[in-house]
């Protein structure tokens, strides 16, 4: 890839995460706190161009940093979209431990929380295919960046906000690999797409 081809990637993959957020994420009410930020345009999607996980320490500092410079009215969560680094699910999950450990050096923790979307996402005790696994599937490796205010804003307005989880293994469970599949989301079976 040349840096003149950049652009049309970073793009493209910004319109397969949003293609994701709306059909899987929102389509299928797998949190049913992402409408309104995606609606108010408050979400911020950031494609790095890392391809390790030195690298992508780097961009989610300087992400965390800059999230919380923002205006929640203007960007009120990021997703830090990472499509050459962590590939594999092990990797990825160990590269967590470093994301938290960047909360507490920038004295962030519980003013940001991480989550976790990987395509190869697996919960501990599942098969690799299990489809529940899917409520985390994104078509990258990716960390969204989560402001706790307005988790917590979004729990207290949700009251059942511990049942999500089960609810969504549920959808899953209910959707199928052949209805995930249709949803043309992103990458099926744990493959990730080049």
């Amino acid at each position: 890839m040349t840096p003149q081809d950049l652009p049309t990637f970073h793009a493209t993959v910004q319109q397969g995460m949003r293609r994701w957020l709306e059909r899987a994420v929102i389509g299928l009410n797998l949190c049913p706190f992402a409408k309104a930020v995606h609606v108010k345009g408050q979400v911020h999607y950031v494609v790095s161009a890392a391809r390790d996980p030195q690298a992508l320490l780097v961009d989610l500092e300087f992400e965390l940093k800059d999230l919380v410079a923002q205006d929640p009215q203007a960007r009120d969560t990021t997703l830090l979209i990472a499509p050459h680094a962590l590939q594999q699910f092990a990797d990825f999950n160990d590269f967590l431990a470093e994301a938290d450990a960047a909360l507490l050096r920038l004295e962030l923790d519980g003013i940001v929380q991480i989550a976790s979307f990987h395509p190869q996402y697996r919960f501990a005790g599942t098969d690799v295919d299990d489809i529940t696994n899917f409520t985390n599937r994104a078509p990258y490796p990716t960390l969204h960046l989560l402001r706790e205010d307005s988790v917590d804003r979004a729990v207290a307005a949700f009251p059942e906000a511990g049942q999500i989880y089960e609810a969504n293994m549920q959808t899953l469970e209910k959707l199928g690999h052949a209805g995930w599949d249709a949803l043309d989301v992103g990458p099926t079976r744990g493959k990730i797409k080049p």
